[in-house]
This record gives structure tokens, C-alpha cells and sequence, in this order.
């Protein structure tokens, strides 16, 4: 927590209350906890009660400061400040809610409170070799339990029983559960790039759009690929194929592109590119891609506003994608480690043309 407390900003100390944060920098993966990083790199976890084990269990060599059921955390935090001399002490201004923040205003009047932005997730945007370890198993089980129920898909299958199926196959392989509620759309539900999957029959559809990942000891996968049936020539065929063929290009264009100091803008202008070529720039409706570990948006973020720098160690998704309304939607996507000379695509499943037929 060294690299934290040193930040540029003249503070005091850092009370971190993001729960994700705090897991981040402490392994406690409870709640309701906040912990206070001091310049020295010490650090004290306020909590409660409920966690006294369990902070015993994954925090043994970090101070501890727990309240009562009749004291509030604010009320803690106060009185455990008040046997240290903080004068100025900055919290995460994009995660703390302004009726809190009067409440230390009000509570604990000697401490003046300045903003910080982004400071833990600059830190987590940079993933260490555990971190690499787990965030590898959540894909393996991904592409796993993807492999295992395509090749299960029968016409009577819905497209909710299919999200279903990919989370109990996750789980059952070792997933603590989903990064994010699995995404199945059949034919023009493809088309929606956050759909909610229903109670619809595969049926006769000629397109399915999966996007899913799993989560393995709190750190995320994301993958998405386009299923479509091999079936007699046709102009609607001739055009999935040809816009299939122009977002696969368009992907790894992106890929090519990724590398140690490249500007993320820079990575979705080359997926971007290849899709404007192609005539499909406005069926492109969102950035390229984005981090992930403990969350599954994480920085940095890759689109036309992007302001960050790739560096060694982020892992990003490539997701390109084109959506015709009341048609289909296509969205290939993949997990990319950034690496000193360039990249290492993480994720391997088979995702051309041919890879990717839909049988049902």
C-alpha cells in the first residue's frame, strides 16, 4: 500500500471505502468496512463485529479497529481519528455519497476531507502474476462451459434456459458464479448489445449472440462469439457473412495494434477503421473494449474518447461489434494481456466463420 500512500496529492492519510477497493488492498472481502492507508503504508480496516473472524482469517497482520451493533462506522472512524494527529485526510470522491461525507464534516470537525479520483484503480488496471493466475482459470472455465452447452443446443432451447445452462456448467467447473448475467439473443435480439434474454425457442433462428464470462475468486472473465447456420445462399446470408467476416478483420486489426505505451484511442481507431471501410462505421455502437479483474469495467477504457495508455500487465477485451435492428447482431470478443513487446490473446476459442456454425 506504499505506492497508494505516496500518491502526489498532500494528504495525511487515504480512507479507502470502495468495498472492491478495499479487497484490492487488503484481501478482506466483506463489507461495510472501510480502511484508513496512512504515509507510513500502514493501515487499519474499520469494521464490525460480524467480521471479526473472518478479518482474523484473510487480514491476520493488519490493524483492526471494530465497533459495536450501537455504534455506527462514522461514529468508529471518529473516535479512532481522534487518538491520531490527521489534519487532512482524502477519500474516493467518485464512490463516497455527499450525505457521508457531511456526516464527517459534522462529526469529525479537526480533519479537513479532500477529493481523490481513480487512484486504486490506477493501481488495479495493472495486474500482478496471481491475479494473471486466476483471471486464466476464469476464462478456461469460461470457454469450457461455452464448448460443453453449444453443443447442446437443441431447437426447443430458450434463450434464457441457454444463459442458465452457461452459468450452472461455470459453477460446476469451479466459478463462484457469473462476471456479469449472461447475454443470449437469438437472430434480431442479436442486435441489442445489452439484451435481457426470455422465454424464446431457438427454433429456426439463423444467428445467436452469447456474451458471458465467470467469475473465479473475485476476479472476472469476458468473452462474446456470434453463432450462425450454415444454410443455401441467400442475400441475407451474403450479407451476415460479409459483415461477419468485416468485425472479425476489424478485431484483429485492434489486436495487432495493442502494445506497451500505445494510446488506447489509437487501438479502437484501428478496429474502427476496417469497419468504416467496409461500410458498417455506424452499425459500430460502442468503445472497442475495456479492463477487467475484480470488475468487470475496469480502466482502462477503449473508444473514441479514450485518454489512457495501454501498459504491460492491463487486461483488456477486444469487442467489436455490428447490430442490425430487427435482423441480427454480431460481437466477437476476447481477453488480451498486455505485454512489454506487444500482447498475449488470453482467450483461444475458435471464432471464424466456419468455427462458429450454429446446430440446433
Amino acid at each position: 500500500m506504499q505506492s497508494l500512500a505516496n500518491s502526489d496529492q498532500p494528504m495525511d492519510a487515504i480512507l479507502i471505502c470502495n468495498e472492491v477497493n478495499v479487497r484490492y488492498l487488503s484481501g478482506f472481502t466483506g463489507d461495510s468496512t472501510w480502511l484508513l492507508v496512512r504515509p507510513d503504508g500502514k493501515a487499519t480496516l474499520l469494521s464490525d463485529r460480524r467480521y471479526e473472524t473472518q478479518i482474523a482469517d484473510e487480514c491476520p497482520n493488519l490493524e483492526n479497529a471494530i465497533r459495536p451493533p450501537s455504534q455506527t462506522l462514522v461514529a468508529l472512524l471518529a473516535e479512532y481519528l481522534g487518538d491520531l494527529s490527521l489534519q487532512t485526510i482524502g477519500f474516493e470522491a467518485d464512490h463516497v455519497q455527499v450525505s457521508t461525507l457531511r456526516q464527517w464534516q459534522e462529526q469529525i470537525e479537526s480533519v479537513q476531507w479532500t477529493e481523490t479520483s481513480g487512484l486504486v484503480e490506477t493501481l488495479r488496471s495493472i495486474k500482478d502474476a496471481d491475479e494473471l493466475a486466476t483471471i486464466r482459470r476464469a476464462i478456461a472455465i469460461a470457454e469450457r462451459s461455452f464448448l460443453s452447452v453449444t453443443n447442446k443446443l437443441t431447437p426447443q432451447m430458450t434463450e434464457l434456459q441457454i444463459a442458465h445452462e452457461l452459468e450452472a456448467t461455470m459453477r460446476s467447473l469451479g466459478a463462484s458464479g457469473v462476471s456479469f448475467d449472461v447475454i443470449a439473443g437469438a437472430e434480431p435480439n442479436g442486435a441489442l448489445p445489452h439484451y435481457h434474454p426470455r422465454n424464446i425457442a431457438l427454433a429456426d433462428c439463423r444467428t445467436l449472440l452469447i456474451d458471458w464470462g465467470a467469475s473465479v475468486d473475485g476476479y472476472c472473465s469476458d468473452l462474446t462469439r456470434t453463432l450462425h447456420k450454415a444454410e443455401v445462399r441467400s442475400a441475407t446470408a451474403a450479407r451476415f457473412e460479409a459483415a461477419y467476416q468485416a468485425v472479425l478483420e476489424s478485431q484483429e486489426a485492434a489486436i495487432s495494434a495493442i502494445r506497451d505505451g500505445v494510446e488506447a484511442i489509437e487501438v479502437d481507431r484501428a478496429a474502427r477503421q476496417v469497419l468504416q471501410k467496409a461500410g458498417l462505421g455506424d452499425a459500430f455502437k460502442h468503445g472497442l473494449g475495456h479492463g477487467f479483474g475484480l470488475e468487470i469495467h475496469e480502466d482502462p477504457r477503449m473508444g473514441p474518447m479514450s485518454t489512457e495508455v495501454l501498459r504491460e500487465g492491463m487486461v483488456i477485451t477486444v469487442e467489436p461489434g455490428v447490430y442490425f435492428e430487427g435482423e441480427f447482431g454480431i460481437r466477437i470478443e476476447d481477453d488480451i494481456l498486455v505485454t512489454a513487446d506487444g500482447f498475449e490473446r488470453l482467450s483461444t476459442l475458435p471464432k471464424g466463420l466456419d468455427d462458429c456454425r450454429l446446430v440446433v
